[in-house]
């Protein structure tokens, strides 16, 4: 067994499985919640469906997956330096409160990847990134672990700029089997657009971050904070 369960037993997507060789190499954690961050991003959104119900950890499961929201996010300014990010989260409610569970996340920092696991039990993998976050322009990231994963997104602005302002909450199964839930504060402007999108892997990611044209945004400036995680009732 390894002695970085905090690490290895994060839920998550096969993609995003860390080997235990790679954990005993990554860094010890640089940097405890809360973060605050700057960054740029692009997200888009499509329809829930049974593949991405699935996708959500042993502890949520029966949750329905409303929607899914897919993004990349290159950052300026985190407590563990800049890097770029792609994800994908499965939204879905519990009574009147909206709540998204991220199933595949990837980064190019390793500081980043333990923080995320360590703080959140955000299943961050390792990934390598290339091209912009800008209308016309696509970014792409890809892994190979374990399976082979890519995602590519570009995306075609079609509205004026508008504020940005939000409060989200991130709920996640830690390795000791609880569901603990952190609260996502935003602030910023975005542009809607319209998000073509490429997902290829040896796994299942395609099935529920599905490829396409979606309705998304470019953000054009975010600043957010992400809280520590407490547990929850029932």
């Amino acid at each position: 067994m390894s002695g970085r369960v905090e690490l290895t037993d994060v839920a998550g997507v096969p993609e995003t499985r860390l080997l235990e060789a790679v954990a005993s190499r990554l860094p010890p954690n640089a940097s405890t919640a809360p973060w605050e961050c700057r960054c740029e991003a692009l997200v888009w959104a499509a329809r829930g469906s049974r593949a991405a119900r699935e996708a959500l950890p042993p502890a949520l499961a029966g949750s329905r997956a409303l929607a899914v929201v897919g993004g990349f996010v290159r950052y300026a300014d985190t407590p563990v330096g800049r890097y770029d990010e792609v994800l994908g989260l499965v939204a879905s409610h519990r009574g009147l409160r909206p709540w998204g569970s991220v199933a595949f996340m990837a980064v190019d920092s390793e500081p980043s990847l333990v923080g995320g696991r360590s703080n959140w039990a955000m299943p961050k993998t390792l990934a390598a990134f290339e091209g912009e976050i800008a209308s016309g322009a696509t970014i792409t990231g890809g892994g190979a672990g374990d399976l082979s994963w890519r995602v590519s997104a570009k995306p075609r602005v079609v509205g004026p700029p508008l504020p940005l302002r939000a409060s989200v909450m991130a709920r996640q199964q830690f390795p000791d089997g609880v569901v603990r839930a952190s609260r996502l504060r935003n602030r910023g402007w975005f542009r809607p657009a319209l998000v073509r999108v490429e997902v290829e892997s040896d796994g299942p990611l395609p099935s529920w971050l599905r490829p396409g044209w979606h309705l998304g945004a470019v953000v054009d400036r975010m600043t957010f904070t992400l809280g520590a995680p407490r547990g929850e009732d029932g």
